[in-house]
């Protein structure tokens, strides 16, 4: 079963969502604000794509960080402010991808 993490209100979520519902792909949606993850969920991305593509360096949340936070991302700080990650999270049997982008999503079907 394929799990998709994120925020119901980001356009990219939706655009990930409507894609893989048209073509019948089955996911479970995990929401950070209602469902916060765990440390050892968030370590698997970690460890799984790199903090460079986890990181959303151009979300609100990203910017209003201080230069010392930005030098330091922490599993402390994104568990803090998860809306630091860039979204969708798509964990699958083949690994973890992030963002949207249709042709990485092709391979799902």
């Amino acid at each position: 079963m394929i799990k998709m993490y994120g925020i119901k209100n980001c356009d990219s979520i939706k655009k990930a969502q409507k894609f893989l519902t048209a073509r019948g792909v089955d996911f479970e949606f995990i929401d950070f604000r209602q469902t916060p993850i765990s440390e050892q969920t968030l370590q698997s991305f970690a460890d799984g794509v790199g903090w460079d593509k986890l990181i959303n360096k151009r979300s609100t949340t990203y910017r209003n960080l201080s230069d010392d936070e930005k030098q330091n991302i922490s599993l402390a700080l994104i568990l803090k402010n998860p809306t630091l990650i860039k979204r969708p999270v798509l964990v699958t049997e083949n690994g973890i991808k992030i963002g949207f982008n249709e042709k990485l999503y092709q391979d799902l079907i």
